[in-house]
Parts: C-alpha cells; sequence; structure tokens
C-alpha cells in the first residue's frame, strides 16, 4: 500500500507525529511517498491563514495544545523556538533530493532530524550550515545540499505543492491512502485502521 505524505519539515504537527507515523508505514509494509509542500501556497487557497494571522486567542491555544500533546506523547517540544517562524523551502527541497538519491528511508530519517532540529534543538533550519550539518549527522552525503539547489527540484517543490491542491489537502502533516485524506498527527490511528483494513 502507498501513503502520500504531506508536511512541512518546519510544522510542529508534523513532528509530533512524524516517529509514530514511521512506526505504522512500517508495520503495514507500506510504501511513504515524501511530499514536502510549501502551505504558503496552499492556505490562501483552502481558507487557512499563516500563524501570524491568526486570531490572538487562536494562536495562544496552539501553545496550550502543543505542550499538552508533547507531554502526552513524551516528545520533547519547545512551543516557542528561536528559529520560528523560518523558511521552509531550502529543507523541504533537501528533503526532495535526499529521496530521489537515497530513497524514502533515508528521506524519512533526514526529515525527523530536521524536525528536531527546530522544535527541540533550537537550530536555524534555513541556514545552510544547519543542513550541511544535518547531512553530515546522518551520514548522508554532503553533496545532495548543492543537488538540492538545482532547478529542478525546486519545480517538484512546486509540482508537490500543486499534487496537494489537488488532492484536497490543506494542512500538515497530511496523510493520503488512495485519495483519502487524514490529516493531523491526532488522526494516526484512523490512518493505521485504515491501513490494518
Amino acid at each position: 500500500m502507498d501513503i502520500q505524505y504531506y508536511f512541512t519539515p518546519v510544522s510542529p504537527w508534523t513532528y509530533l507525529g512524524h516517529e509514530r507515523f514511521r512506526a505504522i508505514a512500517k508495520a503495514a509494509n507500506a510504501r511513504v511517498e515524501l511530499l514536502p509542500v510549501d502551505y504558503g501556497a496552499i492556505f490562501p487557497i483552502s481558507g487557512g491563514l499563516p500563524l501570524a494571522k491568526r486570531a490572538p486567542q487562536r494562536q495562544a491555544y496552539r501553545l496550550v495544545e502543543l505542550q499538552r500533546f508533547s507531554d502526552w506523547l513524551k516528545v520533547p517540544l519547545n512551543v516557542q523556538p528561536k528559529h520560528f517562524p523560518v523558511d521552509a523551502a531550502p529543507a523541504a527541497r533537501l528533503i526532495i533530493a535526499t529521496q530521489a538519491a537515497a530513497g524514502p528511508p533515508a528521506a524519512l530519517t533526514l526529515a525527523g532530524a530536521m524536525m528536531r532540529a527546530v522544535w527541540a534543538e533550537e537550530r536555524h533550519l534555513a541556514e545552510r550550515e544547519t543542513l550541511a550539518a544535518l547531512l553530515a549527522e546522518n551520514a548522508l552525503a554532503a553533496a545532495l545540499l548543492a543537488e538540492s539547489e538545482a532547478p529542478e527540484v525546486a519545480a517538484r517543490y512546486e509540482a508537490n505543492t500543486q499534487r496537494a491542491i489537488a488532492a484536497g489537502v490543506f494542512g500538515a502533516p497530511s496523510y493520503v491512502v488512495d485519495g483519502e485524506i487524514f490529516w493531523g498527527q491526532d488522526r494516526l490511528e484512523f490512518l493505521e485502521r485504515r491501513l490494518s483494513g
């Protein structure tokens, strides 16, 4: 079975669910297609708002929920990290290049390391030095960073975003199985049931 995994590496909700998602997909022997996308392009079409434009009470409640889920799942998370918001595009393109060169398992590992970098380690994910360090820490080729800056990788990032829009995806993370969307790390149990038939 195939799962399309739509996300951005700077989403705290994607981070909170990432390792559980990997375990669920592995247990189901499912093939994961990583699809980093630009939610800045998706939100205006789908009725979403970037965080800074949301009402104050929504922003405040988001912090409460992030802490609740962090505590419940025992996943370390700084709800207001030093380097957020941050441009996700360089990291997203590096995930795309890694998947193409080294396969989905390597890309999943790198994506998880990127999310930890933002939400647990106070690292700046838009900086080239951080991305180079994450490649080295995960035994991935340093050349992938240059490869991620190629025009065809940027085109793939845009194509992923258009694919998400066409699929009806509006939030991160979204897991899609045979056209059925499971939005949010709090829907992983439903995804697991779907994969088990």
